[in-house]
């Protein structure tokens, strides 16, 4: 039985992870490196719980039992009794099998390790581990409270028993499941990717403005926001990451990455949670 869930990354995604765990009725662990980050995690989640509250979706005296099930620390060892983990790091391929490495020599022997990866091959994470039988993707979608879809992608060596109890936890998170087979990008990001790539190509080559293209498409096709308001949004170097992967596992120039998205991950300017992106948020 799942009763205590390990959230290793206290980002945008991993806070909000921890967010709909807690508020499901686990008790969480939230890990980062970064006590900082940890302390931002916590006050987010209390301002997003606040916001249900005042839309009607969450009951207010709820809220201070939510934010008691999740406890904070930067040490790796306190993964050592939790009966399901869920990575949320950057995507950073490097970074991960090692954190998996790691983890696997900590958590208990039951213990599954999923990943919210949204592109790296969930069989090579698994390979980092003993136990690739007992890993498994579980990609969540942005924003994570919001968002009701979960990808859940099975590795090679992926255990039928793994895949069940993944499935049950999205169910009790209230959440819809699209299983995906194991190829980068896996379905969201593999198709999601080059629109928003294609989006930048226009504006590279003078197509139409930033503005235009994203109300030609918002309008057009009617999404939500445009392509480029998305892409700063997802951070441009997520973007960028994604791309590179696709491109590196598929061999198709359809995924290379436009030059000017480079040019603004090696600039800086990574969309809203720089300030600046394809639009200015300062």
């Amino acid at each position: 039985m799942i009763r205590k869930i390990g959230v290793l990354g206290a980002g945008q995604m991993g806070n909000g992870i921890a967010h709909v765990f807690s508020a499901a009725g686990f008790e969480v662990r939230l890990y980062d490196i970064a006590g900082t980050q940890l302390a931002r995690a916590m006050d987010t989640i209390k301002k997003n719980l606040e916001r249900q509250a005042k839309k009607g979706a969450l009951e207010a005296v709820a809220i201070p039992a939510i934010l008691g099930r999740i406890s904070t620390g930067t040490r790796l060892e306190d993964m050592a009794d939790v009966d399901f983990a869920v990575e949320a790091a950057v995507e950073n391929e490097g970074l991960k099998l090692e954190l998996f490495r790691k983890l696997d020599g900590i958590a208990p022997a039951h213990a599954v390790l999923a990943t919210n990866t949204s592109s790296i091959p969930i069989t090579k994470i698994a390979s980092a581990t003993r136990r690739p039988d007992k890993v498994i993707g579980m990609h969540f979608m942005n924003p994570v409270p919001v968002m009701t879809l979960v990808e859940v992608i099975r590795g090679h060596a992926t255990a039928e028993e793994t895949f069940a109890l993944t499935a049950e936890l999205v169910a009790k998170l209230g959440k819809e499941m699209a299983v995906s087979q194991d190829y980068p990008g896996f379905i969201a990001n593999r198709v999601l990717m080059p629109m928003l790539n294609e989006a930048i190509f226009a504006l590279y080559e003078g197509v139409a403005s930033a503005e235009d293209i994203d109300k030609a498409m918002k309008l057009g096709t009617n999404q939500p926001m445009g392509p480029l308001v998305l892409a700063d949004f997802i951070g441009l170097d997520t973007v960028l990451a994604i791309l590179r992967v696709l491109h590196e596992g598929f061999g198709d120039p359809k995924f290379r990455p436009c030059p000017l998205l480079v040019k603004m991950v090696n600039a800086g300017h990574l969309g809203r949670k720089s300030g600046r992106g394809f639009y200015s948020y300062e």
